[in-house]
């Protein structure tokens, strides 16, 4: 399925990923896709900063499928979540995430989100990184159980899945771009499409 452009001719709209948050906020552009699981090394490099780490692996993701779509343009991304200095992941469990919440409590936390659109055929790379902040509310251990068990947010950086039950974890949010606390910044993928010739809206 082609995305006709100018800049673009012919090129196949490709989301380097199998996550189904990110799939569900690039439909909302109503533009053709097709997914592919890409190959990234998901680890922190040595005295790699959270953001760096970020646009490391959006770019590593891209590249990592360019291959099997030579003319296509493909949009990798990836988010990390940072706090004193500290990179937190996806829990993985429920014993790993009610850790994360409890230390979240009453506190800040900034997630990192970057988006890559690399045209394979030129190897012109686009890339930005969105960041987002939130404070947790004082939460006790009642909320987060409770949370957990309806939520289940194991595969979501931070445990706090903002598109869900999560938001009622908040006090506040400070950032340009919603959808980046979700995954996938459309404001600046949407920016990109249309510097490489594909009409959004």
């Amino acid at each position: 399925m082609a995305v006709q452009s100018q800049n673009a001719s012919h090129a196949t709209l490709i989301l380097a990923s199998t996550s189904a948050y990110r799939r569900a906020l690039l439909q909302r552009l109503g533009i053709v896709f097709e997914t592919c699981a890409p190959v990234a090394e998901e680890r922190r490099l040595a005295a790699e900063s959270a953001p760096a780490m970020a646009r490391r692996l959006a770019e590593d993701k891209a590249r990592s499928i360019a291959d099997r779509y030579p003319h296509g343009l493909i949009i990798g991304s990836d988010q990390t979540v940072a706090a004193d200095g500290e990179i937190i992941g996806k829990p993985g469990n429920a014993v790993t995430a009610r850790r994360q919440l409890t230390a979240a409590s009453g506190k800040w936390r900034t997630f990192h989100t970057a988006v890559c659109l690399l045209h394979a055929e030129t190897d012109r790379m686009r890339c930005e990184i969105i960041d987002y902040r939130v404070k947790f509310r004082d939460l006790s251990a009642a909320e987060i159980d409770r949370y957990l068990q309806v939520e289940q947010p194991y595969d979501c950086a931070a445990s706090m899945k903002s598109e869900g039950l999560g938001i009622a974890l908040l006090e506040t949010m400070e950032g340009s771009d919603p959808t980046s606390l979700v995954g996938l910044p459309l404001i600046a993928l949407s920016g990109m499409l249309r510097a490489e010739g594909v009409p959004v809206p």
